[in-house]
């Protein structure tokens, strides 16, 4: 068993031997010395799990031996002791990245405390998590069993996420594993719970979770008036990424408001995205505006009429308000907002279309080398929150914060990692999405599917006679007999969306608060 090498270093080492001999008696090797260069020569020679330091010694004092001791050995952890609190030594001693700070007189059960939060914290966080999480294991179980409403859903899927996001610091993986097992049963329930409530939502009425079509009338518009709004739209993004984001942001913006809305079907672009800007759904904008709705089997782009959505909604709505709409697609068009980024305080409302964690998941599909840096769910996470931090996103919030301004993050729809290919059957006019197909003559699985064959009872366009949508349900995808074996591995692990899951489904809507 590996045994703690500590350094101690005080003038007056033998007035604390008591405390030595109670860290020896808890399994630490303890080495002594009465100097600064004393304990500079130590650490060069050997390596020493953590440093106590006596900031006021004869000789090289505490300060210049911590500035030693970190050009030696940069991230061994140094605790200063001190018998002074005056405040410029703590602010010297902390810009010289020391771990903890005690004063004197201190007892063994302080020192024993920041050995452990400085060595262990890590592994006692980690065990904290793991016996936390079975504890509520048994609790998120028996909510699964029950009848849950679309409310009830959004918080047990906002649990799993803080749990998947807790133990992923490095809890061992049986208990990821289980976990994981536990969120594949919620997909399961919750791919039940839409086929038998999304066709009523469709419907007048009130009993229905917040939809896409829904966020601008009900959650942006009350806000305009006043402050600007700014409203980012960042394509695909979802509840844990989000997460993961907001602890940068936490700098600079209160989260105000930390809500989610249920994106309609399919969880695509084409439709989830245009009924948010048109505040309308997919068979309504076909309707209303037949030139601007793009079939499946065109090869237009499906997303271009966005901001002349949005236009309508707002006279639709009676606003006559001042607006700015921008699509990012690429690092210079992002630069080029971000440097022009003054202006838009001018505006009454600001749009922003971010597209980058749609591009990152469909180039995970297609390059082996992001596949390889986004290999599972939370280096994928950590790849959002590295782009983020380098964006001109980020800088447009920092922006933002400096001024007074009404901030929403929102998505149109998220992703699910799919590993379970469904065999299906269909000719050659059948859409291409791998999470959800629409056409005539499909042959497929009936158990992996929500299927809708009546498409105005679900507000879908339709395109031919006979016509029907099905979407692929947890995580699941298509994949054709003709070409199974290609189509189950090149797609296998890969993040998808247009189909039936917590993760694609149930998507983040952030209103933030800039700090004072």
């Amino acid at each position: 068993m590996y045994q703690v090498k500590i350094l101690w270093a005080d003038d007056e080492i033998d007035l604390l031997k008591p405390h030595v001999m109670f860290l020896e008696a808890k399994g630490y090797k303890i080495t002594t010395v009465v100097s600064g260069n004393e304990a500079l020569d130590l650490v060069k020679e050997e390596n020493f799990d953590i440093v106590f330091l006596d900031e006021n010694m004869p000789g090289l004092s505490g300060l210049d031996t911590l500035v030693g001791i970190k050009k030696i050995r940069k991230s061994v952890p140094v605790v200063m002791i001190t018998k002074s609190e005056e405040e410029y030594i703590m602010e010297e001693a902390i810009g010289g990245e020391i771990s903890d700070y005690l004063i004197k007189p201190v007892n063994p059960n302080q020192i024993l405390l920041s050995i452990k939060k400085n060595l262990d914290e890590k592994r006692l966080v980690n065990e904290h998590s793991t016996h936390a999480y079975q504890r509520e294991f048994r609790e998120i179980s028996m909510r699964l069993s029950d009848r849950l409403d679309y409310d009830e859903w959004v918080q047990l899927y906002k649990d799993l996420v803080y749990w998947e996001l807790k133990l992923g610091n490095g809890a061992d993986s049986d208990m990821m594993e289980i976990l994981n097992a536990q969120k594949t049963e919620a997909n399961q329930q919750f791919s039940k719970f839409i086929e038998n409530n999304y066709i009523d939502w469709m419907q007048p009425g009130d009993d229905k979770p917040l939809l896409s079509h829904q966020v601008f009338e009900k959650v942006i518009l009350p806000n305009i008036g006043g402050k600007p709004v700014f409203v980012f739209v960042v394509d695909c993004l979802r509840y844990d990424q989000w997460k993961v984001m907001q602890q940068e942001i936490s700098s600079y913006f209160l989260t105000e408001k930390d809500d989610c809305y249920y994106s309609i079907l399919p969880t695509t672009t084409q439709y989830a995205r245009n009924a948010l800007f048109s505040g309308l759904l997919p068979d309504d904008i076909q309707k209303k505006f037949p030139n601007k709705w793009i079939d499946e089997d065109d090869d237009e782009s499906k997303n271009n009429f966005e901001e002349f959505f949005q236009d309508e909604l707002l006279k639709r709505k009676g606003f006559k308000i001042k607006t700015k709409y921008e699509k990012i697609t690429n690092l210079s068009k992002a630069k080029k907002v971000a440097d022009n980024f003054h202006q838009y305080f001018q505006n009454d409302l600001t749009t922003i279309v971010y597209n980058f964690v749609d591009a990152l998941s469909h180039a995970r599909t297609d390059t082996k080398i992001i596949r390889e840096l986004a290999e599972d769910e939370k280096a994928y996470r950590s790849l959002t929150k590295s782009w983020f931090l380098h964006s001109p996103f980020l800088e447009m919030l920092k922006q933002i914060a400096e001024k007074d301004a009404v901030v929403y993050i929102t998505t149109d729809h998220g992703s699910v990692k799919v590993d379970q290919p469904s065999q299906m059957v269909a000719d050659k006019s059948v859409n291409n999405n791998l999470r959800y197909k629409v056409g005539r003559n499909m042959h497929y699985k009936e158990s992996d599917v929500f299927e809708i064959r009546d498409l105005a009872e679900a507000k879908l366009p339709k395109s031919n006679f006979n016509s029907k949508f099905i979407f692929a349900k947890e995580n699941k995808f298509f994949a054709y007999k003709n070409n199974y074996n290609h189509y189950a591995r090149y797609y296998n692990d890969t993040f998808q969306h247009g189909g039936i899951s917590m993760e694609e489904v149930i998507i983040p809507i952030i209103k933030l608060k800039r700090k004072e």
